[in-house]
């Protein structure tokens, strides 16, 4: 038995080689796995039934009746797809009785030719990647063999059908170690296993079982043996690749503010709606005064021109309806506590209407996105309130003008968007 493995290993390992620099890359799919696999395995091959009276071939006295080195087999196999293919298989039985068993002496001798179809079960099932390096394959189809008995001198030709079991444990990147168990019927078997004549009432069957244990060489350029490479369905991923671009798009299209720059150009995301700006989303402003130019022309109007200083009262109370709809807001980087940069302006407006009108009070809500724990942004929320009542409380508005508001989470966007969340981690105004 050790003898035959030796053999076994040292052809695998020679064909490996030679298979390396023969083959080329019409053994491997467009997908990237090997379509070809050899394998070369040695076991045992028991006849189950029929046998003639005093002829047996199992020990009884052994776990499983024994075991004893008499089938040999090499087999090719193509894969049309990671899961489905068709296996060839060439093997030699050798049926005697074993040493001590009891039965009466014989030796028949059996050549069988298998064609089958071939299940990848890991692929099929999807489990490939929790069961690592080990694998199976189920595999069945017809066999049709040789038999020839030294008792009567002659042969017959016998088929029936074939089903087996195959584990498999990938040892290197294209050989892996294999066993196989089949259990094989025949249709049209006139001899008995010991060679002799089968009696009339076995209706021309037989029955026999193989186990055995060998080696598979995946033969082409893919870098992993056939049965364990990584594949994919181009089409589907070209499909996947082209849904990412497009969502790409559509997330840099998105227009926030509504200002008509899209977000991915847009430099400042809050500008107010009606308000004009550049190229580039911001509120325009040439005397770069901190206010932009349509606000401040609003202001001049509403604000300045009234030389009495006394609380303004418009009849379109656009001011108030700036801030309390929420076009007024201040915006905050992930986790931060301070408004971005970008929030001065609009926290500037606030402090101008607050200094032109003394007799209003505000209410600033602070709000976080949805990352995190709700605990922690609750209190984020109203930290940000108050760093952005500290800001106007020390460009001297009365701290007591001014309350705030912690509100939490704002789950009104969606959360797995960076730039919806974007827009719910701010701070919101209300005259009062």
């Amino acid at each position: 038995m050790k003898k035959s493995l030796l053999i076994l290993i040292s052809f695998l390992s020679f064909y490996s080689l030679k298979g390396q620099e023969a083959t080329d890359a019409t053994a491997v799919s467009e997908d990237g796995y090997n379509r070809w696999t050899i394998e070369a395995t040695i076991g045992q091959a028991k006849g189950v039934s029929p046998f003639a009276d005093g002829y047996y071939s199992s020990e009884p006295g052994k776990l499983f009746g024994g075991f004893e080195a008499n089938s040999y087999g090499f087999a090719g196999r193509y894969m049309i797809s990671p899961i489905f293919g068709f296996r060839l298989g060439f093997n030699y039985d050798k049926f005697s009785n074993q040493d001590d068993t009891g039965s009466l002496d014989f030796e028949s001798n059996q050549y069988r030719v298998n064609i089958e179809g071939v299940v990848n079960g890991a692929k099929l099932f999807k489990i490939e990647d929790a069961i690592g390096r080990f694998g199976f394959l189920f595999h069945g189809g017809i066999q049709m063999a040789s038999f020839e008995s030294e008792v009567l001198n002659s042969n017959e030709l016998n088929g029936g059908f074939i089903l087996g079991f195959s584990p498999q444990f990938r040892i290197t990147k294209k050989i892996a170690l294999i066993a196989d168990v089949s259990m094989l019927n025949n249709f049209r078997q006139h001899y008995n296993w010991d060679g002799s004549l089968s009696d009339a009432s076995n209706n021309l069957t037989g029955q026999m079982v193989t186990t055995s244990l060998g080696l598979t060489f995946s033969l082409g350029n893919g870098s992993i043996h056939g049965d364990w490479a990584e594949t994919q369905d181009k089409y589907r991923k070209e499909l996947e690749d082209l849904k990412s671009r497009v969502g790409v798009i559509e997330t840099n299209m998105v227009d926030s503010d509504k200002d008509g720059v899209a977000d991915y150009l847009d430099v400042e995301q809050n500008s107010i709606a009606g308000v004009a700006v550049d190229t580039k989303g911001r509120m325009i402003d040439k005397n770069n005064n901190g206010v932009a130019d349509d606000l401040e022309k609003y202001v001049d109007n509403a604000v300045n021109k009234n030389t009495n200083k006394t609380e303004i009262k418009d009849d379109s109370n656009m001011t108030e309806k700036l801030i309390n709809e929420g076009y007024i807001a201040a915006y905050f980087d992930t986790g931060k506590r301070q408004p971005t940069n970008s929030s001065a302006n609009n926290i500037g407006f606030i402090l101008n209407y607050l200094n032109k009108n003394s007799s209003k009070s505000i209410e600033i809500s602070g709000y976080a996105d949805e990352v995190g724990n709700t605990k922690y942004n609750k209190n984020l929320s109203e930290s940000r309130a108050q760093s952005v009542k500290d800001i106007l409380s020390k460009a001297g508005i009365d701290a007591s003008r001014i309350t705030i508001v912690g509100n939490g989470e704002d789950t009104s966007v969606d959360k797995s968007s960076d730039y919806a969340r974007s827009l719910v981690r701010k701070v919101l105004f209300r005259i009062k």
